[in-house]
């Protein structure tokens, strides 16, 4: 039986302020995975879905792309 994974995205191009889970972490919908910062404003990114974060793809101080994989969850 598979687990099925969830794919944390960044939804536009921003610098990553902090990260805020770490493989092997449970996260809970509403949870903050990290914090991006975009235009002089700090936006969390939030999980979406319950989970265990598998990896991480990213570390403060990146500058990430639209579409960039940030966290995968399983």
């Amino acid at each position: 039986m598979g687990t099925a994974t969830a794919e944390i995205r960044a939804e536009m191009v921003a610098n990553v302020l902090s990260v805020d889970v770490a493989v092997g972490d449970s996260v809970a919908v509403g949870d903050t995975v990290l914090l991006l910062e975009s235009m002089k404003m700090e936006i969390p990114v939030i999980a979406e879905v319950d989970g265990v974060v598998r990896a991480v793809k990213v570390s403060a101080g990146d500058v990430v792309q639209e579409g960039d994989l940030l966290v995968e969850l399983g």
